[in-house]
C-alpha cells in the first residue's frame, strides 16, 4: 500500500509547488517543482511501466530477481543524477559549493562508494550471481541476493560438515570484490574434484585394494564423469584448458608405518558430502568382506615387555623385575 501513497502523493506535491512557484516565483519553489516533477516520472517510467508491466511475462525466478535489481539501480542512478542537474544550476559561486561539498560527502563516504563500485563491478563482470557458491572473506556460501552495497550468503561449512548450510546469513560488503579473492564454485562449472583418504596396513593386498575401490568409485560416479567432461569441453571454448580428465584417480604412498590410499573422483559442488558418504560407505563394507585381504592401519601399540634396568645403588631400586628395591638409598 505504501507504494500507491508515494504515486498519490508525489503528483499533489507536484502540482502544489507548480502553483506556489506560479505565484510566488522563487529558485528554491522551481526546482523543488522540477525534482518532485522528475521523482514522479522516474517511478512512473521505471517502477510501474517498466518493473511491473515486464517482470510478469519473467518466467525465470532468476532472471526476474535480476531484472528487478537493475531496475532498482536504474533508479537510484537517474534520481541522484536528475536532482544534480537540477539543484547545481546557478552561479559560479554555487556550482564552487557544490563541487566542494560532493568531494567532502565522498570521502566521508567512501565505504559507501566502495561498496558501490563493486556492486557496480559484480554486475557488469558477472563475477557471481544468485544461486552461485562462492567463498569470499573466508566465508563460504549460496549466494541468495546481490544488493546494491552488500551481497547476501547462506553460510555453509564452519561447524557443520559436508557443505551443508548452517542456517545463518552472511552479509558481505561489495567492496570486498576490489580486493579479496573470490572462489566461485558453480560459474561456468558446477563440477569439482573430492578426496577420500585412508591409511592400509602392510599386511594388506595393495593390487586387490585397489581394483576393488576403482571399481566402486568408478561404478558412483560414471554418471557425474560424463556430465563433467561435457561441461568442461564447453568451458574449454571460453578458457583455455589443458587435459583435464574427469575420471577417478586412487594414489597410494609408502611411509613408514603404513600405506597411505587416496581416492579422487569428481563431484557435483551440492553432492560432495552425500557423494562421500556413499562412497565411504561402500569402501568400508568392501574392507569387511575382504577376508583380511584389506586392513586398515591403525595406532595400536603393541607391549611385547619391559627392558632391564640395572639402577642398583643408584637410589632407585633393582632390575623392575625384582622384588627387592630400595628408594632414595634406604634399602627396606
Amino acid at each position: 500500500m505504501a507504494k500507491y501513497y508515494l504515486v498519490a502523493i508525489w503528483p499533489i506535491l507536484t502540482i502544489s509547488f507548480w502553483i506556489a512557484n506560479f505565484y510566488y516565483p522563487t529558485p528554491y519553489l522551481e526546482n523543488t517543482f522540477y525534482s518532485f516533477l522528475v521523482l514522479t516520472a522516474i517511478h512512473v517510467l521505471l517502477k510501474i511501466v517498466l518493473e511491473k508491466r515486464f517482470t510478469k511475462k519473467i518466467k525465470d525466478k532468476r532472471t526476474r530477481y535480476s531484472f528487478k535489481k537493475i531496475i532498482s539501480i536504474l533508479y537510484v542512478g537517474a534520481f541522484v543524477a536528475a536532482m544534480a542537474l537540477i539543484w547545481s544550476e546557478g552561479t559560479q559561486e554555487v556550482t564552487v559549493a557544490f563541487g566542494l561539498a560532493t568531494a567532502g560527502i565522498a570521502f566521508a563516504l567512501q565505504d559507501l562508494l566502495k561498496n558501490l563500485a563493486g556492486g557496480a563491478i559484480i554486475y557488469m563482470t558477472r563475477l557471481y550471481s544468485v544461486g552461485d557458491r562462492i567463498e569470499i572473506n573466508s566465508k563460504t556460501g549460496d549466494v541468495i541476493d546481490i544488493g546494491i552495497l552488500y551481497t547476501t550468503l547462506l553460510e555453509t561449512r564452519e561447524w557443520i560438515t559436508a557443505d551443508l548450510p548452517t542456517g545463518r546469513l552472511t552479509t558481505i560488503p561489495n567492496g570486498s570484490v576490489l580486493s579479496t579473492n573470490i572462489n566461485n564454485y558453480t560459474r561456468d562449472h558446477n563440477y569439482i574434484w573430492d578426496e577420500i583418504a585412508f591409511p592400509l596396513d602392510y599386511r594388506s593386498d595393495s593390487k586387490y585394494a585397489q581394483d576393488r575401490f576403482m571399481k566402486i568409485v568408478t561404478e558412483e560416479t560414471k554418471e557425474t564423469v560424463a556430465r563433467a567432461a561435457k561441461s568442461i569441453e564447453k568451458m574449454g571454448e571460453k578458457y583455455y584448458l589443458g587435459d583435464n580428465s574427469t575420471e577417478p584417480i586412487i594414489n597410494i604412498a609408502l611411509t613408514g608405518s603404513e600405506i597411505s590410499v587416496r581416492i579422487r573422483y569428481t563431484v557435483d559442488t551440492r553432492q560432495r558430502g552425500r557423494m562421500k558418504h556413499k562412497i565411504s560407505s561402500l569402501i568400508l563394507e568392501e574392507i569387511k568382506k575382504s577376508d583380511g585381504k584389506i586392513q586398515v592401519a591403525t595406532s595400536t601399540l603393541d607391549i611385547v615387555g619391559f627392558p632391564k634396568s640395572n639402577t642398583k645403588g643408584q637410589g632407585i631400586g633393582k632390575d623392575f623385575g625384582d622384588t627387592d628395591a630400595s628408594v632414595g638409598g634406604f634399602d627396606k
